[in-house]
């Protein structure tokens, strides 16, 4: 099923960016664990952010739990959450219309015309709303464990930030602010992405995350890898074009002898001296950090005129593409991944 992940924990999302609500079911909690709706409201309001930076089109994403939860508690039963779409704007979408480098095509084929094309239907980026409400859940229950998951922007267009590895585990990006852990990269940030709507463009950019305290021996070799699964997850998010777990594609410029991550005993404990690998090997856990890199697209919906082409007529057309959209995705995308790490992880937890 296209719309389901995970194999423990199952993940099932519904919905469409225009439709009356979008949701989830969660099957495989266990009974007993408390709701953090503090956490909840939290993460969902990190993806909503962006300010003045972000869509105009502004979601209350208020959750409604449906099924699954009992004075406050998992019952065991598949958890069912639904989010009403308030603020949808269908006239600013024309079916006829292939937007450039969006699913409108591909998704007009697949579906033989049956899709639901307002603001890209089950494609759009309005689904990640659910995962992060399971997401949370799912952080808060790896939090007991001691997992902590942190992101960032590593690059938002030209600018970059330092290795998430150099950054001390005490900073944290304020809730509301564009991601980056220091201010004066914030402050470059907000300055490129005025000038970018200005010019009616747009930027991509690149998410990294470092799951501490994962222990060793977590995921399986081959086809049910730590990477494989979080891979799976990622990249169906809108706009996800590459991923790289530990020193990823500069690794292919090293030798072995540079690249290779020596074992060391550590307080009794064996652990590798370097995490070149990103804390996975042969698709387990080894009990360093988990380090991955998101490369994500810049927003392919512009204001600038570019050409396509029309379904009805059949002809190459100049279009400019309305409705409201974010100058530069990876900004609200960093809660996404995050709290969609938590679930995919949740999924492997031995």
């Amino acid at each position: 099923m296209s719309s389901t992940i995970g194999k423990n924990i199952r993940l099932t999302i519904f919905g469409e960016s225009h439709g009356p609500a979008i949701g989830g079911v969660l099957e495989g909690l266990p009974p007993g664990i408390p709701i953090p709706n503090v956490r909840i409201q939290r993460e969902m309001e990190r993806r909503k952010t962006g300010g003045d930076y972000a869509t105009p089109r502004k979601e209350p994403d208020q959750y409604e739990i449906l099924s699954g939860v009992f004075q406050g508690k998992t019952t065991g039963a598949p958890l069912a959450v639904e989010i009403r779409n308030q603020d949808a704007r269908s006239k600013d979408y024309r079916p006829e219309i292939l937007r450039p480098s969006h699913a409108d095509y591909t998704a007009h084929i697949r579906y033989n015309g049956y899709e639901d094309y307002r603001g890209g239907g089950h494609f759009s980026g309005r689904l990640t709303a659910p995962m992060v409400f399971f997401g949370a859940i799912a952080r808060e229950i790896l939090a007991q464990d001691g997992i902590l998951i942190r992101g960032h922007l590593k690059r938002l267009g030209d600018i970059e930030e330092e290795p998430m590895e150099n950054i001390p585990l005490n900073e944290e990006i304020p809730v509301g602010e564009i991601p980056f852990f220091y201010s004066e990269k914030r402050e470059e940030a907000k300055k490129q992405l005025k000038q970018l709507m200005e010019e009616k463009d747009s930027v991509g950019g690149i998410v990294e995350i470092m799951v501490h305290n994962v222990p060793a021996g977590w995921g399986n070799p081959k086809f049910d890898g730590i990477e494989s699964a979080l891979a799976q997850g990622i990249f169906a998010l809108g706009g996800v074009k590459g991923l790289e777990f530990g020193s990823g594609f500069q690794g292919t410029e090293k030798k072995g002898s540079e690249n290779n991550d020596p074992f060391v005993l550590e307080k009794g404990n064996i652990q590798t001296q370097t995490n070149h690998s990103g804390g996975i090997q042969g698709g387990i856990t080894n009990g360093m950090p988990i380090v991955f890199r998101v490369a994500i697209k810049p927003t392919a919906s512009i204001g600038k005129i570019q050409k396509t082409v029309n379904l009805k007529t059949q002809e190459e057309i100049q279009y400019e593409i309305h409705g409201r959209h974010d100058p530069a995705i990876p900004i609200r995308a960093l809660p996404v991944i995050e709290n969609l790490t938590a679930l995919l992880l949740l999924d492997q937890r031995r």
